[in-house]
């Protein structure tokens, strides 16, 4: 069983990367700061007496359950209040992608400023292109490759088999090699 603490320190630990993963699925910072604190108090008040080691997988489910709530939930507004601006969502700018590229050799150099926007539309076009592959594929291949997570997470992150995840990332990653191939992105 987790202590307060325990809790408490795994909370910590996981905030940061809970929070860039939501900006990253929602484009809005606020709604992305919302789903993070549901997610934690959820798993606070659910899941709080489980073991320790149980807890990385459980906020996990809890995470990608609460976002894809939120997408319901929007889904549902949107298709209410069509003809209200008001209400629609689309802030789009708070999130900027060059906030989590860093150089391949982790150095301090200064790069051009050409090298600097062709490196931000070569992101820009790998981020639309991530956002056009299908729900569970993109979910896949962001916790496997950005959460740097194994199958065996992945698969209790998304409550399917192994062979899915797998399937889910060959076909994510073969889909952006083709879409950026076709836009002349070679990586």
């Amino acid at each position: 069983m987790a202590t307060e603490r325990e809790l408490s320190d795994f909370l910590k630990n996981v905030e940061k990367r809970a929070f860039k993963r939501s900006v990253y699925h929602v484009r809005n910072e606020e709604s992305a700061l919302d789903i993070v604190q549901d997610s934690m108090m959820k798993l606070a008040e659910h899941y709080g007496d489980k073991p320790v080691e149980e807890l990385p997988m459980l906020f996990q489910r809890i995470l990608s359950n609460c976002t894809l709530d939120w997408f319901r939930r929007q889904k549902t507004r949107n298709a209410l209040f069509s003809n209200m601006s008001d209400f629609e969502s689309g802030d789009d700018g708070d999130f900027d992608l060059l906030e989590t590229f860093q150089l391949a050799d982790d150095s301090e150099r200064t790069e051009s400023a050409e090298d600097t926007t062709r490196r931000a539309q070569v992101l820009r076009e790998i981020d639309t292109q991530i956002q056009e592959l299908p729900t569970r594929q993109r979910e896949a291949f962001l916790m496997r490759y950005w959460e740097e997570m194994d199958v065996a997470e992945t698969a209790s992150a998304m409550g399917c088999s192994e062979g899915s995840v797998k399937t889910h990332c060959s076909r994510a990653v073969q889909s952006l090699s083709k879409a950026l191939k076709a836009r002349g992105i070679f990586l």
